[in-house]
């Protein structure tokens, strides 16, 4: 009987992996650092921007709770 070996899979966000590969290669103090601490930033803003208008819209919507369905004759 063959023995299955079960592999764990690990899924990792393309961005993340994208800025930790970077962040390796600028341990030291730079200005690469630096931008590139910046540039996390400024993303995580942009999604928070997005979650935000979300929001907004969501709130704007009317309330469709109250609706009901409509019977609609097919011939």
């Amino acid at each position: 009987m063959e023995e299955k070996t079960h592999e764990k899979e690990t899924f990792i966000c393309p961005v993340g992996r994208f800025f930790s590969r970077l962040e390796k290669r600028g341990e030291r103090e730079s200005d690469f650092r630096d931008h590139l601490k910046q540039s996390r930033i400024e993303f995580l803003k942009a999604i928070r921007s997005l979650v935000d208008e979300g929001i907004e819209r969501m709130e704007k919507e009317p309330d469709k709770e109250g609706r009901k369905a409509t019977r609609i004759e097919v011939e």
